[in-house]
């Protein structure tokens, strides 16, 4: 017969799992009566756990939030899980800036795993592979994350301290739309009120977040994360590229994702889908341009230069020394 302290865990897991557990409910699965459920309950009370009774013909207790965490109980698959996504998110490059935080709290899961949900873990981590390789990520401060996420959910303005890739430091006012990570970095985008237009700020570069009185209305249109990569593709770099591509939109977005290039078609044509190959005018702005001749190479499609003509240059170069390669015996 399982120990009362046994049961008193096995109710606050059944209260974990959400909603209002009935008194009927609870002594049933416990094995108990009701007298020793309410008996349970004040156990967990007076371990400052936050159990609120409901009242009413579908009454019971359920958990309440409270002023501390309290203790978290999870199954073998549920701990997995949580292992997995701390994994994945380091690899990923979405922790924050206190990084001992998923450490410790790894370190803490792992310690209390039973011996054989330890091993399935340890197996499983020796026998996955990534594609890519761990990268070393800017990661934004927890405080900061919290605060404009609250900002972006009460549409609250919201006031910034940033510092530019350039490393120019500003103090900006944001009406923020939504948070997204992308390539392993956070950003919020948003509308600046004194220019009135959209821009978007990496989050490990805001020193410091406050929100401010008012409100704001969000505009129609793209999502975030579709405002976060159009400005990507227009962002102000030294080359302004203009291409015509014959093919489809997927053959070039594969290429030339929407972080990159923006597509509208040229001479459009009614009642075209995506998949009909035609010309499709290709704009995108670059720090270099050494990297377009072997994506456009990639393609395999036909396009058209119309700017700059340096990239013209480059693709030649680059057509000239493969034409070498392949005459060599």
């Amino acid at each position: 017969m399982p120990r009362p302290t046994g049961r008193v865990l096995t109710l606050l897991e059944l209260l974990q799992s959400g909603g209002t557990r009935t008194v009927a409910e609870l002594a049933d699965r416990l094995g108990v009566d009701g007298r020793t459920v309410r008996r349970y309950v004040d156990h967990l009370i007076d371990l400052d756990v936050p159990v609120e009774s409901v009242r009413g013909r579908y009454g019971g207790y359920r958990l309440a939030p409270g002023y501390r965490l309290p203790p978290l109980m999870l199954s073998d698959d549920e701990a997995l899980a949580v292992l997995l996504g701390l994994v994945a998110g380091r690899r990923a490059g979405l922790m924050t800036a206190e990084r001992t935080a998923s450490e410790t709290v790894s370190a803490k899961i792992r310690r209390v795993l039973p011996k054989h949900v330890a091993r399935r873990l340890d197996t499983l981590l020796e026998s996955l592979a990534f594609t890519d390789q761990p990268g070393e990520f800017a990661t934004p401060d927890a405080g900061v994350l919290l605060t404009i996420a609250d900002a972006v959910r009460h549409r609250r303005p919201v006031s910034i301290r940033y510092t530019d890739r350039d490393g120019r430091r500003s103090e900006r006012t944001l009406h923020t739309y939504g948070i997204v990570a992308h390539s392993g970095r956070w950003y919020v985008t948003g509308t600046d009120p004194e220019i009135g237009e959209d821009r978007t700020f990496r989050l490990d570069r805001i020193a410091d977040a406050r929100t401010l009185p008012g409100s704001f209305e969000a505009p129609v249109g793209p999502d975030p994360a579709q405002r976060v990569l159009s400005g990507f593709a227009t962002a102000e770099y030294r080359h302004e590229v203009t291409l015509r591509i014959y093919g489809t939109v997927e053959q070039i977005r594969a290429h030339l994702p929407a972080s990159v290039a923006s597509l509208e078609e040229h001479a459009p044509t009614a009642g075209k889908d995506r998949a009909t190959e035609r010309w499709l005018r290709v704009e995108l702005r670059a720090e270099r341009l050494d990297w377009l001749p072997p994506a456009l190479a990639s393609l395999d499609r036909p396009f058209v230069i119309e700017r700059p003509d340096e990239l013209r240059d480059l693709v030649i170069a680059l057509a000239d020394r493969l034409a070498s390669y392949a005459r060599q015996a």
